[in-house]
């Protein structure tokens, strides 16, 4: 069983007029879409989650959001879905570039920033998902779990 949730962007009050922008425009936002999600699951089944668990699912949205941001051209369509005992992060972008991870340091030896989101994303989801879109751009999606 599995629930869809879209958001559309707060920003704006002129948001409620162009229905078809329905992802967040920051990380702050994707994660908000995915506390709420998490939230309204958790009184739908009357279940509970576990803190540590949604810290981990909202580390992995900051993370694919803010790669889409800097990487990607912008974030273009966002998704969270509750399924069983994870919750499922898809964000969409325009570029088709796969996600790198870069050594942390650079050919002389010298600390990079940046460069650790792909591989937190890679350590705290069980799937991740890269698929090309027919538009162009990509989605990423990855599984957390929340248990």
């Amino acid at each position: 069983m599995c629930e869809q949730h879209s958001t559309e962007s707060a920003l704006e009050p002129s948001a409620a007029r162009h229905p078809r922008h329905p992802c967040p425009c920051r990380p702050a936002d994707a994660r908000r879409a995915v506390e709420q999600a998490v939230a309204e699951r958790c009184r739908a089944t009357h279940t509970d989650y576990d803190e540590d668990a949604l810290s981990d699912a909202l580390l992995v949205t900051s993370e694919l959001t803010t790669n889409a941001i800097l990487h990607g051209g912008g974030v273009t369509d966002f998704h969270v879905d509750v399924v069983g005992p994870g919750v499922r992060v898809s964000v969409s972008d325009r570029s088709s570039d796969l996600p790198v991870a870069l050594a942390p340091v650079d050919q002389e030896g010298r600390w990079r920033a940046g460069g650790r989101g792909w591989p937190i994303v890679r350590l705290l989801a069980d799937d991740i998902r890269v698929t090309g879109l027919p538009t162009g751009g990509k989605c990423i999606s990855a599984v957390v779990p929340l248990t």
